[in-house]
């Protein structure tokens, strides 16, 4: 941050007298708002000096063409730091959340959100005209190869930790499809990448445009599918259709338009933004663990499944992988949207290490069970597992079982209870032992019943790991 307050001194005349950090989203850019007597402005650190140089050279661009967009104040000489005109802290998705969530009249900030889409013609024609494209990055267009790149971000990031087995051949093969079709829209228009609600903040009672340095040559349809049906802002489908004809509206003094094949070429861009969208919450969500783009997933997944209920004929083997998909036992819970507390109690091996929070949460409890006397010590007991009848009675007739599953009972219900105070939405308990097969089996399947009984108003799911066994209580 000293490079960006020296910066600062050098435009302002004088050093800030305050630097306050502004929370990022999804990229490593690092933001701060600095100020003092002779003004404020937004200063902001980069990662990637190509990254930076998109976001300048688009940015003047397009406020040479009347695009409301931060006016940049000043760069560093190496261009990795600069700082940028404050547009205050209306994001427009936060406007609409607030009041959503308060109860409140939305009718001025859907307006807003129909206004926004109105201007997005604007900046997909007149912000194409005279750009270099060459300065965009990382490449200038959205090609086959951008193309297979969400597609796979979506496979590695999302499909395959989400534990469904799938053939990859024929995946692949409804990827290539999928792929030539989406590139049969091309154009020589801008395409934002990451319009949506959060990236539009509202100074003055005007939309403007920030985080468009990931911008490049592409079709029109791509930021419609992004902005209108961006999966965490939920919106209704009678909104959906007001943004959609407020941008189709402004859309017709560009070229001409058929409502009924734009639609029918917007549906290709909703699920091919969905399945990239999902890629992006996988990654920051369960591999970087950042809680917020977890609890994006339900939503994504509400919105896939809505449009999968009119089927894409001509990627048979997607669609039915996307439908096992939404169908798995873990999501069903997050699919359901209605706020309870779900704990999820596992069996495991530690010989495979602890069991990962799928929420993105972390914390919980990790009991180890190797203290108690091992049925697999015994050949008869081999292929049992904790949920047969013999194991059960070996456990019980020792009695050890019973006082270490007291104590945890005595440390998990006092915590259920507060979550649910807190409006906390999951908890993870797991039980560990050697194998995964027999006391730890066991002590999760006691815990699980304990809690689904003794707490009636929470979702209680029980997964053994290594017995491939999930289910809902």
């Amino acid at each position: 941050m000293e490079r960006l307050q020296r910066l600062y001194e050098s435009y302002y005349g004088c050093p800030p007298e305050k630097v306050l950090p502004i929370a990022g989203s999804a990229s490593n850019r690092r933001y701060c708002r600095l100020t003092s007597e002779a003004g404020t402005c937004v200063g902001v650190v980069g990662t990637d000096i190509m990254e930076n140089r998109a976001f300048l050279a688009i940015a003047r661009h397009f406020r040479s063409k009347g695009i409301s967009v931060p006016e940049v104040l000043a760069v560093s000489d190496d261009e990795m730091v600069y700082i940028q005109e404050d547009l205050g802290h209306d994001l427009l998705l936060s406007m609409y959340d607030k009041a959503r969530k308060r109860g409140e009249d939305t009718s001025a900030i859907e307006d807003m959100l129909c206004r926004t889409m109105a201007l997005l013609p604007k900046i997909q024609f007149e912000g194409a005209e005279g750009l270099d494209f060459n300065v965009c990055y990382p490449q200038p267009s959205f090609d086959r190869r951008m193309a297979m790149f969400d597609l796979n971000y979506f496979k590695y990031c999302f499909l395959k930790p989400s534990g469904l087995e799938f053939n990859e051949v024929l995946l692949q093969n409804d990827f290539e499809r999928f792929a030539d079709d989406l590139l049969e829209c091309d154009s020589d228009t801008f395409l934002y990448r990451d319009f949506n609600a959060r990236n539009v903040m509202i100074s003055g009672d005007v939309p403007y445009f920030i985080d468009f340095q990931g911008g490049r040559r592409g079709p029109v349809y791509y930021d419609v599918a992004s902005f209108v049906w961006q999966a965490r802002a939920e919106y209704p489908e009678e909104l959906q259709k007001r943004m959609v004809e407020s941008y189709l509206g402004a859309l017709s003094g560009y070229m001409t338009v058929s409502r009924e094949e734009f639609n029918s070429r917007l549906r290709l861009f909703i699920l091919f933004r969905l399945m990239q969208a999902m890629g992006a919450y996988g990654f920051r969500g369960w591999s970087e663990h950042k809680a917020k783009f977890v609890a994006s997933i339900p939503a994504a997944l509400k919105s896939l499944e809505n449009l999968l209920g009119e089927p894409f004929e001509d990627y048979p083997y997607l669609m039915e992988t996307l439908k096992k998909m939404i169908g798995l036992p873990r999501f069903a819970g997050l699919r359901s949207g209605d706020g309870r507390l779900e704990v999820k109690v596992y069996s495991f091996s530690f010989m495979n290490g602890m069991p990962e929070d799928p929420s993105g949460n972390g914390g919980g409890y990790v009991f180890d069970c190797r203290a108690l006397n091992n049925p697999g010590r015994h050949i008869e007991y081999k292929y049992m597992t904790g949920m047969d009848e013999p194991v059960i009675r070996f456990l019980e007739d020792d009695g050890g079982v019973f006082g270490f599953l007291d104590h945890a009972y005595s440390v998990v219900d006092p915590h259920v209870e507060y979550f649910q105070t807190r409006g906390f939405t999951s908890l993870l308990v797991s039980f560990g032992c050697t194998g995964g097969q027999h006391r730890s089996v066991y002590c999760a399947e006691h815990m699980a019943e304990h809690l689904a009984a003794r707490h009636p108003d929470i979702r209680v799911r029980l997964i053994h790991r290594e017995q491939g066994v999930d289910r809902y209580l």
